[in-house]
C-alpha cells in the first residue's frame, strides 16, 4: 500500500476546513458525508460531501424545522454517526462543556435534516461514545463518557419503530470506556481500544453476540485475544472495514512507566478476518503526520484519510492509502501545506527539500536516508527551519534547562548554550521523548549554520569533497517519525554538529 496526498486532480469544489473529532460516513454508493467536529477552537455542525464518481466536494444547503435560528443538530463534536440506505443518523457529542443526546437523520436524497423522537430505554447523553449499523434497519451503540463516569452499557435502536432498546448483558462485560471503536462483522460487534478509568488507555479487542433475535442468542462479550502484531493501546483512532480486512489507523496513547507522556500514532495495522491475526500493514512513501479523531472512509479500493488532531495542531490535510497498482501510486505528488497548521509548516517543510526535479526528489531523498549517502550542498540548502526565536517549544525547554542548571534566563545565547550542553551529555537513554522535536528541529538548524560557515569561508568545494557528512535525519519532518533505534544515532549526529559548531 502507498500513502500519498491528494491534490487538485483528485478534486474540485470547495474543501472541508480543517477539524477534528468530526464524523464521516459513507452514504450511499457515491458520497462521503462529513459532519461537525472542533475547529479553531469552537465547536461546528457543517456538512461537507465528497462526490467520489465526479471527484467534486460540495456543501448542500439543507433544509429542516429551524430552532434557535438554525437547521439541523447544533454544533457538536465527537459524536457518532451511522448510514443506512440514503439517510445519515447522528446521536449525542459534546458541545463547550455540554454532553448531548439528541437524535437526528439526515435524508440526502432531499438534504433534509430532522430531530427524531425516539422512545424505549432512551441511552444517556454522552461523546466518545461508538456505534455502527445493524444491517439495513437498527444501530447498536456502546459505551461513552458523560462527564462523571465512563459507560459500558449496549443499545439497539430500531430506526423504523424509533425505539431504544438497553441490553441486558450475563457474563464478564469489558471495562466501560470511551474513544473506543466498535465495527460490525458478520454478527458480531467488535470493539478495541478506548480510554477508561483514572485515564487509561486500553488495547483490548472484545466480540459482542446476540444483536440478532433470529439467532436466539443471549447477549455476552468475549475478550479476543489474537495472535500477530497486535496495535498498541490507543483511543481517539479509526476502524475502517472493507472485504476481509480491517485497517486501524492513528490514534493517541501513553509513553513512560514513571512521568506519562502523549504520543500520537500514525501507523497502519490490519486484523486479517481469513488467517483471524493482527498484521502490521506495510506501508511505502512517507506517511501522513500521526493524529488522533480523524476520520478514515473507503472509496473503492482506496482509503481516504481527513484531519485530526496532534495534541497542537489539528489538520485539513487529505490523503490517500493505496494499492500498488493503482494509478495514483505512481505519481508524485510533492506534499502541500495549504490544510496544515501554520505551528506545522516549519517542521514539515523538508517533504521539499529539493525542487531541482520534483519527479524524483522524494524516492532520491529515501535512498540516500536508507543507504546513507552523504546530502549534497544544494539538498541543504533548500532546507528551511524555524528561527531560535519563534520555536516556542524549543524556548521553553531551554528556560526549563537554564533554571535547572542556574544559567541566567534573560541571555538567549545563554539558554541555547545550556540547552545544547544538556543534550550534549545526554544519552539515548536519558533523554525525555518531549525533548526530541526541539532537538531534531535544533540538529536542522545546526546542519544549515555549518553549511553557512563553509560558504563564509570560501571553500564549500573543498569542504565536501574531504569531509563528506552523513545526515540520516534531514529529511525527518517529525520526531513521531523517529524509530527507537534512531535515537541514540539522531543524538551522535547532534553531538558531531555541536562540537563542528564551537558549542561548548
Amino acid at each position: 500500500m502507498h500513502w500519498v496526498q491528494a491534490n487538485s486532480e483528485d478534486y474540485g469544489g470547495s474543501l472541508p476546513q480543517a477539524r477534528s473529532g468530526h464524523t464521516a460516513v459513507n452514504v450511499g454508493k457515491s458520497m462521503i458525508v462529513v459532519f461537525g467536529g472542533f475547529a479553531e477552537k469552537k465547536f461546528i455542525n457543517d456538512i461537507s460531501v465528497y462526490d467520489t464518481e465526479n471527484k467534486l466536494w460540495f456543501r448542500p444547503e439543507c433544509t429542516g424545522n429551524e430552532s434557535n435560528g438554525q437547521v439541523g443538530p447544533s454544533p457538536r463534536a465527537f459524536h457518532v454517526a451511522v448510514a443506512i440506505d440514503c439517510n445519515m443518523f447522528i446521536f449525542g457529542g459534546r458541545s463547550g462543556n455540554k454532553r448531548l443526546g439528541d437524535f437526528w437523520m439526515l435524508d440526502t436524497d432531499i438534504w433534509q435534516w430532522s430531530e427524531l423522537a425516539t422512545y424505549g430505554d432512551l441511552p444517556s447523553a454522552r461523546d466518545f461514545s461508538a456505534a455502527a449499523a445493524i444491517g439495513n434497519r437498527k444501530i447498536v451503540l456502546y459505551g461513552g463518557w458523560d462527564g462523571k463516569k465512563w459507560l459500558s452499557d449496549v443499545y439497539v435502536l430500531d430506526t423504523m419503530s424509533l425505539e431504544w432498546t438497553e441490553l441486558s448483558v450475563l457474563g464478564t462485560l469489558p471495562p466501560p470506556r470511551c474513544g473506543h471503536t466498535a465495527t460490525m462483522v458478520e454478527k458480531r460487534l467488535l470493539v478495541f481500544g478506548g480510554r477508561g478509568a483514572g485515564g487509561s488507555i486500553m488495547g483490548d479487542l472484545w466480540a459482542f453476540k446476540g444483536l440478532f433475535k433470529e439467532e436466539n442468542e443471549t447477549p455476552g462479550w468475549t475478550q479476543l485475544k489474537l495472535p500477530g502484531q497486535s496495535p498498541s493501546a490507543r483511543c481517539g483512532h479509526t476502524i475502517t472495514f472493507k472485504g476481509n480486512h480491517l485497517l486501524l489507523f492513528g490514534g493517541h496513547g501513553m509513553g513512560g512507566w514513571l512521568t506519562r507522556y502523549d504520543i500520537y500514532h500514525n501507523d497502519c495495522t490490519i486484523l486479517d478476518r481469513v488467517s483471524v491475526q493482527w498484521k502490521r500493514l506495510a506501508t511505502r512513501n512517507e506517511p501522513p503526520l500521526a493524529r488522533a479523531y480523524h476520520s478514515m472512509t473507503c472509496v473503492g479500493s482506496k482509503y481516504l484519510l481527513f484531519g485530526g488532531y496532534d495534541g497542537k495542531s489539528t489538520y485539513g490535510d487529505l490523503w490517500w492509502l493505496v494499492p500498488e497498482d493503482d494509478p495514483i501510486a505512481k505519481r508524485f505528488v510533492p506534499i502541500s501545506r495549504d490544510h496544515i497548521p501554520e505551528s506545522n509548516q516549519a517542521l514539515d517543510s523538508r517533504d521539499s527539500v529539493t525542487k531541482e526535479n520534483q519527479g524524483d526528489a522524494s524516492p532520491i531523498a529515501e535512498l540516500q536516508k536508507r543507504l546513507e549517502i552523504p546530502i549534497s550542498p544544494s539538498l541543504i540548502s533548500n532546507l528551511s527551519v524555524l528561527d531560535v526565536s519563534s520555536d516556542r517549544e524549543y524556548l521553553d525547554l531551554s528556560s526549563r534547562i537554564a533554571i535547572k542548571e542556574q544559567v541566567a534566563s534573560g541571555d538567549p545565547v545563554a539558554l541555547i548554550q545550556a540547552l545544547r550542553q544538556h543534550w550534549k551529555t545526554s544519552t539515548a537513554r536519558s533523554i525525555q521523548l518531549r525533548e526530541l522535536g526541539p532537538l531534531l528541529q535544533d540538529y536542522h538548524r545546526l546542519i544549515i549554520q555549518s553549511q553557512k560557515n563553509v560558504e563564509s569561508s570560501g571553500g564549500l568545494s573543498d569542504f565536501v569533497l574531504s569531509k563528506p557528512q552523513v545526515r540520516r535525519f534531514y529529511h525527518v519532518r517529525n520526531a513521531s517519525q523517529l524509530r527507537m533505534d534512531d535515537i541514540p544515532k539522531l543524538l551522535g549526529e547532534y553531538k558531531q554538529l555541536v562540537e563542528s559548531g564551537g558549542v561548548d
